[in-house]
């Protein structure tokens, strides 16, 4: 969903903004591969790695303590992936106010009306149903990369190319750059990713051409459709299209998007906290969800349609959401993709690391810092300047 503000980045970091779109691709990437390597240790006897650890959790219960670790990097997921949910009902309801400003109906209606189509979500029982959403929405993404580059290639003769600035707007640039950082973060997804692999041996594989194709698409939309629109780009790209019409079917597989990115944060939350709270007595405080047959309990059908409307009712009521999400995800953001896979890497694989691999782990610890002290600074200054100005909701 972030890929509609990418040419907006380039107005506000000219060609910077395009190196960085490369470049985190590449440290996401790495990082992802690290989070994983940790995942296994090697065998003494036969030098075969073997998976001795199945989630991001387990493995900060490893490196931080059985009792803080776990939590702490629980919570951190929890709060990044509702967040990331409730971000996408806010999204939808933005969208149809864009598509029929003129309507009786205001964005908090249509968030709930969006939320009545998200409600059957409750009855996902495995990643494979989640992949299948994905692939749909994967489809109405590319209709909609064909849209726009097809109207910006018919401008083609009016493309602004000396408009590309190798200067960067400080003041703005930041904020612009976390939207850079968060449209690569999939590292709470990956160990559950690769333990679900036929064949885990392709994992690199494909999290290297998935980066590279991500950072080659990203970088060509971002430029351009700001060669396109030039200065007059728009925070969302869609907002540029000046017919009611195009830019009203444009909108629309937009909310499909939000609306089938839904499931895999939704599902991956309720994963981790039916791990937390509902794998069985004694060790958890509540039974398990799931009968003896697969099937889910009534109760259990009850707690994950209660996820659903708790993110709608979050969605609807929090003023601000969109800036508190900056807030709040710059720090989780960088801790979970950046600082905590690098820390985790060092700690428990120091002793086999060149030092190329652990000064550069220092480095990308270095830039998470950086980047979350940044974001947390713009979007705190933000927040509190709506509130000074009594912005809407």
């Amino acid at each position: 969903m972030f890929i509609v503000s990418l040419p907006f980045a380039v107005l506000r970091g000219g060609y910077w903004a395009i190196a960085a779109m490369v470049g985190i691709a590449y440290i996401c990437c790495y990082t992802g591969k690290i989070l994983v390597d940790c995942l296994y240790e090697e065998d003494a006897a036969t030098g075969q790695k073997i998976r001795v650890r199945d989630s991001y959790v387990s493995i900060a219960r490893e490196c931080f303590g059985a009792k803080w670790g776990a939590r702490a990097v629980n919570i951190a997921q929890i709060i990044e992936l509702l967040m990331t949910c409730i971000l996408y009902v806010v999204v939808c309801g933005d969208l149809m106010i864009g598509t029929f400003p003129e309507g009786s109906i205001d964005s908090r209606s249509w968030m709930m009306l969006i939320g009545i189509f998200l409600v059957p979500l409750g009855f996902l029982k495995s990643l494979h149903h989640v992949s299948v959403l994905s692939f749909w929405c994967t489809m109405s993404h590319l209709v909609i990369n064909a849209i726009i580059l097809g109207y910006c290639l018919l401008e083609i003769g009016d493309w602004g190319w000396a408009k590309v600035k190798w200067s960067i707007d400080m003041e703005n640039f930041p904020i612009s750059l976390g939207v850079i950082v968060f449209s690569y973060t999939s590292q709470i997804f990956l160990p559950t990713l690769e333990g679900n692999l036929i064949d885990r041996s392709t994992f690199n594989r494909m999290l290297n051409w998935s980066h590279v194709a991500a950072a080659l698409f990203k970088s060509l939309f971002g430029y351009v459709c700001f060669l396109t629109f030039q200065n007059d780009t728009q925070q969302v790209i869609t907002n540029n299209l000046h017919s009611p019409g195009f830019k009203g079917l444009v909108n629309f597989f937009l909310v499909m998007k939000a609306m089938l990115s839904y499931p895999l944060p939704f599902y991956a939350a309720c994963d981790l906290l039916e791990k937390a709270f509902f794998k069985g007595r004694p060790e958890t405080l509540f039974p398990s969800i799931w009968a003896l047959d697969g099937e889910l309990k009534v109760w259990g059908l009850a707690f994950k349609v209660g996820v659903v409307v708790f993110t709608i009712l979050l969605a609807i009521s929090i003023p601000h959401f969109a800036i508190l999400m900056g807030f709040i995800g710059s720090f989780t953001g960088t801790m979970l993709s950046f600082i905590w896979p690098c820390y985790f890497h060092l700690k428990l694989k120091r002793p086999t690391l060149d030092w190329g691999t652990v000064a550069y782990d220092y480095f990308v610890i270095f830039l998470g810092c950086l980047f979350g002290i940044i974001g947390v600074y713009d979007s705190g200054s933000a927040l509190i300047k709506a509130f000074e100005i009594g912005l809407p909701f």
